[in-house]
């Protein structure tokens, strides 16, 4: 067990990924000399040089474009995009190639890349850098989605995402970089794809990923305190989507809060309460109940962006609402 931060968990395992294996190699806008936007690749490029640390122009859909193309001739890149904002202007690279190019090849060829990028509030950062688009990854057949919680989750599936044979989006939480934890980088302690029971209650479950399983955890301490018990799963990634675990705590408990960051409408809070309906319909003794983000453009003020998403108050008075 290590103490060590969000952001030197994912530097580590870039670390360990490209000792390991000669063919990953990182590519994106800054990434080599000055050490990413946000630190993780910072001192990469004294160690495995300039041909494996690729600065690249300010062009996203080259990035993502060459990465591609990379991926298909033998590399296994790890393409870095300053802004999960950004992904606009990858879509035909990665929706229309890197998601279809199995398919459309019959399986002869994949793309083994890694889309790193980072999401979410919590930096004033405005309305074109601040977003949630998990759900357009999600909606997106082909593309794998990773959105990890903790340090520990960070370093395990960055390192089990680099030996996977088609795409992964890898969606870091802006606010979550220097949240520094105790982590164990030996083992995983769970399978690609399993979510994780952070905390087991009777009274009601609440179902989230990335920062927002912070916010629940807090919110569940809260509620603890009222005589309310929650179970908080952490879904660790969006695809594959862990319903199993899911569905196995909504059946003992028939009360269910999902939470996310993103947009209420259309968002990965609304596709996990239909699939919770659909699938545990006749045990829930109430309807599910989203907590997410609201439907407006994330404003660069320090009260009005903390307001727009869900926080541990919010999540907490849902809740109680929930179960009066």
């Amino acid at each position: 067990m290590v103490q060590i931060t969000y952001r030197d968990a994912l530097r580590q395992a870039l670390i360990d990924a490209m000792e390991a294996d000669e063919r990953v190699v990182v590519i994106g806008e800054e990434v080599g000399r000055y050490g990413g936007a946000y630190g993780v690749t910072k001192g990469l490029i004294d160690t495995f040089g300039g041909d494996r640390l690729i600065d690249t122009p300010i062009s996203e859909p080259a990035i993502i474009g060459a990465a591609v193309g990379a991926a298909m001739t033998g590399l296994r890149p790890v393409a870095e995009l300053m802004y999960v904002d950004f992904l606009g202007m990858t879509m035909d690279q990665l929706t229309n190639q890197a998601a279809k190019i199995r398919y459309m090849f019959g399986g002869q060829i994949g793309v083994p890349m890694v889309l790193r990028t980072q999401g979410g509030t919590g930096r004033s950062a405005g309305a074109q850098h601040s977003q949630s688009l998990e759900a357009w990854v999600m909606h997106m057949p082909g593309l794998r989605l990773v959105m990890p919680a903790t340090a520990e989750d960070a370093y395990h599936l960055l390192r089990h995402a680099l030996t996977m044979p088609d795409p992964v989006v890898f969606i870091e939480h802006k606010a979550l970089y220097t949240r520094k934890e105790e982590a164990d980088l030996t083992t995983a302690k769970r399978p690609w794809g399993k979510a994780a029971v952070r905390r087991e209650g009777q009274d009601v479950v609440i179902v989230t990923y990335s920062r927002q399983v912070h916010y629940a955890l807090e919110a569940a301490e809260a509620l603890a305190k009222d005589g309310i018990e929650a179970t908080v799963i952490d879904l660790r990634t969006l695809n594959p989507l862990d319903m199993e675990t899911v569905i196995e705590h909504v059946e003992k408990i028939g009360r269910v809060a999902v939470v996310s960051e993103g947009p209420m409408t259309a968002g990965v809070a609304a596709e996990l309460a239909a699939r919770i309906t659909e699938e545990c319909f006749d045990f829930l003794h109430d309807p599910v109940i989203r907590i997410a983000g609201e439907d407006i453009p994330i404003s660069v003020s320090q009260e009005l962006e903390a307001g727009s998403v869900p926080s541990p108050a919010l999540i907490g008075d849902a809740v109680r609402r929930l179960l009066s």
